[in-house]
Parts: C-alpha cells; sequence; structure tokens
C-alpha cells in the first residue's frame, strides 16, 4: 500500500498536445507528488520522445498499459472521441481517472461513465483546470464582494481570429468550438449558475475559416430566475475580440482576463438622492447627475502568469488531496454532467451537415 507521501504513480494515455505538453511536463515539475510510470500512443515517434524525455515504460496499446498492477492513475489525454469508453476501460481495470475535456459528449455517456467510476469503487476526475484561472478566481471574488451589486449579466469571450484543419475541426472526431474550447468557459459559466440547469438555452453555431465540418464560430445565451444572464462566446472569426470577461452589475462592472482586471463602481450611500419625475424635463435635457466612481484592479503575480502551470498546479494538488488524504473532489463528473446536458442541448438546436464518416486514419489505428 502506498503511504501518505509517496508520489502516485501515472500513466498517461496519448501523447499529443495534452498528453506530453500539459500533463507529463507538469509532472515532471512534482516528483514529490507523481510519478510518470508508462505511456501510450499509437504513434512510435511519440512513444519514443516521450520515453527518452520522462524515462517510462510506453505502450502502442492502452489497453496493455491498463493490465498493469503498479498504476493509481490513469491521464486519458487521447483524441476527444475515444474519451468515454477508455475512461471506463480504465476505471473498469481499477485504476482513479483524470479524462481531459470534453468528457463526453452526452449526458448518457457520462452516465455511463459515473456508473463505471461507481462499480469499480474509483475515482472519475474531469480535467476542468480553467476553474482554477487566477482571472476567472478574481472575478469571483469581485462579484461575491457585493460591490458591483445584483449581476446582470456575466460574457465569457474565448474568441479570437484563426484558420483550422486538423482532427478537431471534424465532427466525427468530436470537433469544433464548443467540444474543443467550449467546455473551459462552460465550466465557468456552470460556476455561476451553482452548477444548475439553466432555465433557458440559446445557441447559434456556424462555420467561418474552418477546413472541417464542425463550428468554429458559437454563441450562447443562458437564463435562469434569480441569476445573471449568461453570455458565452467562442469564435474563431473575430480579429477584435472583447475582453475574456466583461460583467454587468447595478453599481458598476468588471473587465479583463488573463492579462489583469478592472472593476468600477459606485456607493449607494454616497449618491446624488433622486426621485422618479415623470412630467417633460425643463429644457429640454437629458438625466445627469456626477456619480462618483471607485475603480480597482487585479494584474496576476509572477506564478499566476504562467497560467498553464498556474492551473495544472491547483488541479493536481487537490487530486493528490483526494488520493492520499481521503479529500472530496474539487471538480466532480455531477458538477460537468450540467455543462454537458447544456452542450448536447446546443448541438441540438444546431444541425450542422457532414463530411462522409472515414474512421480514425489507418496510421494511427496500426
Amino acid at each position: 500500500m502506498p503511504k501518505e507521501k509517496d508520489p502516485i504513480r501515472v500513466a498517461v494515455l496519448g501523447q499529443g498536445r495534452s498528453g506530453l505538453d500539459i500533463h507529463c511536463r507538469y509532472f515532471k515539475t512534482a516528483p514529490h507528488q507523481y510519478q510518470v510510470v508508462a505511456i501510450a500512443d499509437l504513434l512510435a515517434d511519440r512513444r519514443q520522445r516521450t520515453q527518452s524525455e520522462m524515462g517510462c515504460d510506453a505502450y502502442a496499446d492502452y489497453r496493455d498499459l491498463l493490465a498493469r498492477g503498479d498504476i493509481e492513475l490513469v491521464v486519458n489525454a487521447l483524441p476527444s472521441h475515444l474519451h468515454p469508453q477508455a475512461t471506463i476501460d480504465s476505471l473498469s481495470t481499477g485504476h482513479h481517472t483524470v479524462c481531459e475535456k470534453p468528457l463526453a459528449w452526452s449526458v448518457a455517456q457520462l452516465d455511463t461513465m459515473i456508473a463505471a467510476a461507481r462499480k469499480a469503487d474509483r475515482q472519475l476526475l474531469p480535467f476542468q483546470q480553467s476553474r482554477n484561472a487566477p482571472q476567472f478566481q478574481r472575478m469571483l471574488q469581485v462579484i461575491d464582494s457585493g460591490v458591483l451589486g445584483r449581476i446582470v449579466q456575466v460574457s465569457i469571450s474565448f474568441s479570437g481570429f484563426a484558420r483550422r484543419w486538423d482532427w478537431q475541426t471534424v465532427q466525427e472526431y468530436r470537433g469544433g468550438n464548443l467540444l474543443n474550447t467550449g467546455p473551459h468557459p462552460m465550466d465557468q459559466a456552470m460556476c455561476l449558475l451553482d452548477f444548475n440547469m439553466p432555465d433557458h438555452i440559446l445557441c447559434a453555431m456556424d462555420r467561418a475559416n474552418t477546413f472541417g465540418d464542425a463550428e468554429d464560430y458559437v454563441k450562447i445565451l443562458l437564463r435562469s430566475k434569480d441569476k445573471p444572464v449568461i453570455d458565452v462566446e467562442i469564435s474563431s472569426c473575430t480579429p477584435f475580440p472583447p475582453p475574456m470577461y466583461t460583467v454587468h452589475g447595478e453599481r458598476g462592472g468588471l473587465s479583463g482576463g488573463a492579462a489583469g482586471l478592472t472593476w468600477r463602481y459606485y456607493d449607494p450611500q454616497k449618491a446624488p438622492k433622486q426621485t422618479l419625475i415623470r412630467r417633460p424635463l425643463p429644457g429640454p435635457s437629458y438625466c445627469r447627475e456626477e456619480l462618483k466612481m471607485t475603480e480597482q484592479s487585479w494584474t496576476p503575480n509572477k506564478a499566476e502568469q504562467n497560467a498553464f502551470a498556474y492551473m495544472s498546479n491547483a488541479y493536481y494538488d487537490s487530486v493528490f488531496a483526494v488520493l492520499r488524504g481521503g479529500a472530496e473532489p474539487e471538480i466532480t463528473p455531477q458538477q460537468v454532467r450540467v455543462q454537458i446536458a447544456v452542450i448536447e442541448e446546443c448541438h441540438r438546436q444546431n444541425h450542422l451537415s457532414q463530411l462522409p464518416r472515414q474512421g480514425w486514419p489507418k496510421e494511427c489505428t496500426t
């Protein structure tokens, strides 16, 4: 049995941008908590690269890796369309499992994954690290402080201008902006709604600069009783992107993103006293007053400036506390289930034409 302070023995499935760049290279910076003992990837050059860099065992077939009895945690960073089944395989063979986003693309799939975790008595740990983004956490602190008053709307934009032509633009492989980038802002949106299903969902999708058949423009409006309107935009066709966050409040607002936040508000106790006037104003004229606004700002410190490392560190510190200290997970499949339900409804509202199915490329399956 591993001791409380022993590093967790980890295996990583997939050695693409996420598996190597995000997960393996993070584990290398935290040897007191994690030790990568094995990886799996169908491509020989990727196996050789990671085996050399990490000093671990390498497998072509992830199922051979899962047969090992010395692995405590599996990270599923395989291509998106392989997430549900490989995660179920990992859980069923007795491994706690971190699964990259998208965790699934339907509630039914996710429920099967949750059932597999429950049956195996293992943790299913969604990799929603953007919940730990310092700018998002600071925005929540400002909202919770009450200085902005009642929040009317929160806009979240993960947008820019880019063309894309890789497998993540293809519906068959569960590509598109909503399933690729979308789980980051959508998880943050669900936080703002306390992980409750919105009362109303309106979504528009389009294809502008993509070479595939999946969407590269998404606009989502979420409405719930006694909650702010949530506006989520994930666009690849805006060369003048808006701020990552814009908050509309009754006493002020907030704007900004990873480089910093600024918020401005007034104190209602110090504001001029006004009463409703129903008769025409003299002049004619407009309502005018001098509201003294307080402005505050936040900029990331040195640690927070490396956002990927900062978010991964917070996430995997939490996972270590779960697996070694018996803590409750901070990010749960039940929370992400609401996000998946919203994503599923967005796809239901937008039926995009599809390219003929071709299966995964043969050079990646042999």
